[in-house]
């Protein structure tokens, strides 16, 4: 009996020993080389944004490849999933809007910003279904409204309100995520959603819906950006220049042949051209290095959240920027 205890301890160490040196040999393979001697890039993105059109127009990897690495795509609901992707270093870019980061960076995540890409401003606002009778911000008193914590939304409304001479204290702010939002707006549980392209296209195409009031309105660009561990960033200059020449090059490919454009996104998205439609013909595309614009626009979300007692840290936005030479 007691022989066979012991085999039994030895096996099982010899298991854990195993699984231990398969678990590491795993995890540098997909943070060094892979089997076909490429160094593997991991990247978040989310539907309809500037990583997806890479991603699907197929030319940034192939780019990528003859540089030497493999790029693996990964896709999320939304930046705030994504910012807990890069906090656990499952990914080493994520392509977010611009609120994300602010909250990420406020609660100690280490990351850096390395890029700037464009605005959706016309596509992103507060929707409304046009039977609603809500016309005007000042409607929305007493009203429920389905918003995302840690996401663009969340600071539209905020700013949505200011606009009006609002408070949250005015309105019923309800936090949900994506689908559980799309849901309760649907079948009136909620009076309105705070959202972006694709789904506030799709739901003025498909459920008789409005944008009450766009980003555009009320000074909330929604710009994106691309975010990297900061240690990976300070390591990886070179693969970030890459990473922001060929998107950039995806970009002015996607704002010349939006026709193009439409299709690939049609099928790869799985809406009605008609939605996808709606939601390029208002996005100009583009990918640069940070600039101080940038940095300003994130610096108002930042000094916002703070005062509004959204985020209990001060967050400097400069201190956690990577400027390239492009």
């Amino acid at each position: 009996m007691k022989r066979r205890k012991i085999a039994q301890k030895t096996f099982i160490i010899g298991l854990l020993i195993a699984w231990i040196a398969v678990a590491f040999y795993g995890w540098k393979q997909t943070q060094t080389d892979t089997s076909d001697g490429l160094t593997e890039i991991v990247i978040g993105y989310q539907a309809g944004d500037e990583f997806d059109i890479s991603k699907e127009r197929g030319v940034l990897a192939k780019k990528m490849k003859v540089k030497g690495y493999k790029v693996v795509f990964r896709e999320f609901q939304n930046g705030s999933a994504e910012m807990q992707a890069l906090a656990s270093g499952s990914i080493d870019y994520a392509r977010i809007g611009d609120t994300p980061s602010v909250s990420a960076l406020a609660s100690g995540t280490n990351l850096t910003y390395v890029a700037a890409g464009g605005t959706k401003a016309s596509g992103s606002g507060i929707l409304v279904h046009k039977s609603s009778g809500i016309s005007s911000v000042s409607d929305l008193k007493g009203k429920t409204i389905a918003y995302t914590k840690g996401t663009n939304s969340q600071y539209m409304i905020l700013k949505i309100l200011e606009s009006a001479g609002l408070s949250q204290d005015d309105v019923n702010l309800v936090n949900l995520d994506q689908s559980a939002a799309s849901v309760a707006y649907v079948d009136g549980t909620v009076d309105a959603w705070v959202n972006w392209d694709p789904a506030t296209s799709k739901a003025e195409v498909t459920d008789n819906s409005t944008l009450l009031v766009t980003g555009s309105d009320v000074g909330v660009n929604n710009r994106s950006y691309i975010v990297s561990p900061t240690a990976f960033a300070e390591e990886n200059e070179d693969v970030t220049e890459l990473l922001i020449k060929y998107t950039s090059e995806d970009m002015t490919w996607a704002n010349k042949h939006k026709d193009k454009l439409v299709t690939m996104l049609t099928e790869s998205l799985g809406l009605e051209e008609a939605v996808v439609q709606k939601m390029v013909n208002r996005r100009t595309y583009a990918m640069t290095g940070m600039t101080e614009k940038s940095v300003s626009e994130l610096q108002d979300i930042a000094d916002l959240f703070y005062t509004d007692d959204i985020i209990n840290n001060k967050v400097v936005i400069k201190d956690n920027v990577q400027y390239l030479s492009n």
